[in-house]
């Protein structure tokens, strides 16, 4: 077994430790000397060595300046969800709001609104929706009991809804204008063409048998006109809109998607006139053209006219000429 040679590198090891241990001790008797002297040698020893070390420092730096960015980060995400979840309550309460303002302009109206100083109404709340796929109507919880009569006209206080098609004791059906088979006289403002507002089961009922459709625009004014006495004349329909199919349809005013109050108009019926002397009336129904002349005109003309076989005065000649 060979024999292993002197370790020289111990020894070294030893005398280093040792001097680093004398090099520390004597930095640190000497940094806690008193004396000025020793204060003015700390200081250069300061102003010499440790500006020099800011390149150590540099990556404890960056990394403080990370977690500073990284707790900030923190803090904005949880003031963003915060902000979040306010603007989803906010959201929520606005809903309510717009709900309630609706809901309040809708009574104010039913209240305030007065077509005619001869209609009177009573308001109802809208049940449940009756329609179906054939059918467009809703119930209103007033009846007979509140004095509603079949055929009455109902408005959400803008706009026409519907009629009266059905009575009970305490609710009452209401057929909507979007009803296959509803069918509304009304008058195209301005140009006052008379049309039939005709429901095809969708949000659009179309106008029919319109006099002269090149006179209507999108956008005029649709109401009433009270033909048939199914209506009273006046109330407010929609807008003539032009749909994809280059057909004039009508942009309903009242607000089918939420209908919760509906006012019932009560018709009268017409005036029955009792003393028409004054009046003139109109020629018998059962002749139809111009009239026929009264006897005496027929006696005169025959004793202007000549007699058969005879001609006619010269003068009377030139005159006819000159008429011709």
């Amino acid at each position: 077994m060979a024999r292993r040679g002197y370790d020289y590198a111990r020894p070294v090891r030893r005398i280093l430790v040792a001097l680093l241990v004398l090099v520390l001790l004597a930095v640190f008797v000497f940094w806690r000397i008193d004396s000025p002297r020793a204060e003015r040698m700390r200081a250069a020893f300061v102003d010499r060595f440790v500006p020099s070390m800011d390149w150590a420092m540099a990556p404890v730096t960056a990394v403080s300046r990370m977690v500073a960015g990284f707790q900030s980060y923190q803090r904005l995400y949880e003031q963003n969800q915060e902000l979040r979840r306010e603007l989803q309550r906010m959201s929520a309460w606005k809903e309510a709001a717009v709900q309630l303002e609706q809901e309040n302009a809708k009574l104010l109206a039913q209240n305030n609104v007065r077509l005619d100083p001869a209609l009177t109404g009573v308001s109802g709340v809208v049940l449940t929706d009756s329609g179906t796929a054939f059918r467009q109507s809703v119930l209103l919880n007033r009846g007979a009991r509140d004095g509603i009569l079949d055929g009455w006209a109902t408005m959400d206080g803008l706009g026409l809804v519907g009629r009266i098609s059905g009575v009970g004791q305490t609710t009452s059906r209401v057929m909507l204008l979007t009803d296959p088979s509803s069918r509304v006289p009304v008058t195209i403002q301005p140009s006052g063409q008379r049309a039939l507002l005709t429901g095809d089961n969708s949000a659009l009922p179309y106008l029919d048998f319109m006099e002269s459709p090149e006179d209507v625009r999108p956008g005029d004014r649709v109401v009433t006109s009270g033909d048939g006495g199914l209506f009273p004349p006046g109330l407010l329909v929609g807008q003539a809109v032009q749909a994809s199919d280059r057909r004039m349809r009508v942009r309903l005013a009242a607000d089918y998607g939420r209908l919760e109050f509906l006012r019932v108009l009560r018709s009268h019926p017409a005036e029955q006139l009792v003393d028409s002397g004054t009046l003139i009336l109109p020629p018998s129904g059962d002749f139809i053209g111009p009239q026929m002349p009264s006897p005496a005109d027929q006696a005169a003309a025959a004793a202007t006219a000549p007699a058969p076989g005879v001609s006619p005065a010269p003068e009377a000649e030139r005159e006819a000429q000159a008429s011709d």
